[in-house]
Parts: C-alpha cells; sequence; structure tokens
C-alpha cells in the first residue's frame, strides 16, 4: 500500500538527462562533450539543414531541369459522380451547389482556392451548379439531367 512518505514516480516516466559540464567528477567535465576545437565546440553553434561539412550538398548536386509557372492555377476537382452521391445522401436538399456548400461538406479542402467540375460519373438530378471551371462532358451531364452551369469569371 502505498503512503504519501514512500511515494515514488511510475518506472520509466522519468528520464533525467545527466547535467554537461559540472566538472570532472561528473564524467562529462572539461569540453562538456564537445570534444577539442571546431565549431561545433563553441558557443552559439548553429548549422544550417542540408549542411555536410564543405562537401557539396545534395540540392546542390543534383541536377536541375524543366520549369515552374508562378501563373499556374491548381483547382481542386470534383466530378459529377459525387454530386450525385451528395443528392443520394440527401446532403443537397435544394438543388444548388456552390462553394461555400462544397465547402461545408468537406468536399473541397480550401475555401479560397478555385474548383473545376469534372465529368466522371453520371447525374441524374438537376442541380444548379456554380463553379470556377468545369468541363465540357461535366457541363452537358448537368444540362442532361435538367440542370444549370453558371461559371464564375
Amino acid at each position: 500500500m502505498k503512503h504519501i512518505g514512500n511515494l515514488s514516480p511510475a518506472p520509466g516516466s522519468r528520464h533525467k538527462k545527466k547535467r554537461i559540464g559540472r566538472g570532472a567528477g561528473s564524467g562529462h567535465g572539461g569540453t562538456s562533450t564537445r570534444g577539442h576545437k571546431g565549431h561545433q565546440s563553441r558557443s552559439g553553434f548553429s548549422q544550417s539543414p542540408g549542411f555536410e561539412g564543405g562537401q557539396m550538398s545534395l540540392k546542390r548536386r543534383v541536377p536541375k531541369f524543366g520549369f515552374t509557372n508562378i501563373n499556374r492555377i491548381e483547382y481542386q476537382e470534383v466530378n459529377v459522380a459525387t454530386l450525385q452521391r451528395l443528392v443520394d445522401e440527401k446532403l443537397v436538399t435544394n438543388g444548388t451547389v456552390t462553394k461555400e456548400v462544397l465547402f461545408t461538406l468537406g468536399v473541397i479542402r480550401i475555401k479560397s482556392a478555385p474548383f473545376k467540375v469534372l465529368g466522371n460519373g453520371d447525374l441524374s438530378a438537376p442541380l444548379n451548379v456554380t463553379c470556377d471551371k468545369i468541363s465540357e462532358t461535366a457541363k452537358s451531364k448537368i444540362e442532361t439531367a435538367g440542370g444549370a452551369v453558371t461559371v464564375n469569371g
């Protein structure tokens, strides 16, 4: 039975590191485990990530190629089949699909990023879809089902 006088921490719950630089008796006195000389032994030492001791770093050794378009627009993709699933699960009741609706339902993850409707799957419910971009097949499937498409921008 535990009494207040003989309480002890649970086994393995305490991990006290040996105190560095506290005299010769500690076994870590003198150089304080830093070795002799060199920039790592100095106070205030910090090393940039990827530094390889003066060797040409990997990010500089690997050849660069290609082109990154800084004006590229990454669209979040929503398929027609996903819209039909939302209707089947009665998550879209009034037949209107907008970015706000898709964001609140968790279909798209970033509210500020544009989304594009793609034509994968079938649609039977008439929906009024407001999107940033739409493929031709998706547009024809939505309009065939009796819906309407509005493209922003």
